[in-house]
């Protein structure tokens, strides 16, 4: 057994058997109680980058200025940001910790469901050997992989007779989600677009291109890999992302989202927004 087994397969595979065996061998209510215990383990560790976020927003305008100030020589701006950061105790790359630590465990996820969720829920030898002996299944028993209209152990997936299986339900609010969360987390791009359009280099014009692919590219990633996985990651992925974008609306409130819900009219424009509107549309 190599190391990632021990420290994270294994340990993830016996807390997501425990909760199964709790929650009435059910296995989609397990992934349910067993996504909300390690978003609460995370957050120790994603409150900083979520306190990070909220002073971002608050020193925006500074930041503008900065970036006014010093937009012939990126030398000089880089280090009047890094300066500023350090004045006012923000950490620009706090979130770099957490992101790395989802992604580890969603690696150690993928190796527990690819190996629990087989043969339609029947326990393999395989599995059997991560658990601890009270967990550990008895020969020939079967896990219940039916929770609502999925199998957790297949993906979720629509086939309408097209040469490819379209996605399913969870997986396009799991990837929708995700997101929401990342343009909750992205709250300034939309004063980055204006900085760049005033800017003469392309580099930042680059940036900004960047950062809002970004935003579209992971969640097409989560439907074109999802596809092909158990829909039980689709589901703890879905449940993981709702969870995190919940605790970044309680930090930072809607963040980058709130273009969005004002093109939609879903929500209301400040006094003096729609008084420049008006002025812009005379």
């Amino acid at each position: 057994m190599n190391i990632f087994t021990l420290l994270l397969t294994q340990p993830l595979a016996n807390g997501l058997v425990l909760f199964y065996k709790v929650l009435g061998e059910n296995m989609g209510l397990a992934i349910i109680g067993f996504s909300l215990l390690l978003r609460v383990i995370l957050t120790p560790l994603t409150k900083p980058y979520l306190e990070s976020m909220k002073k971002m927003r608050e020193v925006a305008p500074q930041l503008e200025k900065l970036k006014q100030k010093h937009k012939g020589d990126k030398t000089k701006l880089m280090k009047a940001q890094a300066d500023f950061y350090k004045e006012k105790g923000i950490n620009p790359s706090a979130g770099c910790l957490p992101q790395i630590l989802q992604i580890i465990v969603l690696i150690a996820l993928y190796n527990v469901f690819t190996k629990a969720l087989v043969d339609g829920g029947i326990v393999t030898n395989n599995f059997n050997s991560l658990l601890y002996a009270p967990l550990k299944f008895i020969e020939g028993a079967k896990i219940n992989t039916q929770f609502l209209y999925l199998n957790i152990s297949k993906p979720d997936v629509i086939n309408v007779g097209l040469p490819f299986s379209l996605p399913g339900p969870i997986l396009i609010l799991a990837a929708l989600s995700q997101m929401i969360s990342a343009k909750i987390a992205a709250p300034y791009l939309e004063l980055e677009e204006k900085m760049a359009a005033k800017t003469p280099k392309k580099e930042d014009d680059f940036q900004v291109a960047m950062q809002n692919s970004a935003i579209y590219t992971f969640p097409l990633m989560t439907i074109l890999i999802g596809v092909r996985f158990p829909s039980g990651l689709a589901l703890y992925w879905l449940l993981f992302s709702l969870f995190q974008t919940l605790q970044q609306y309680r930090s930072t409130g809607l963040g980058g989202l709130t273009p969005w819900l004002k093109r939609l009219n879903l929500l209301k424009l400040p006094h003096n927004d729609k008084k420049s509107r008006k002025s812009k549309n005379n």
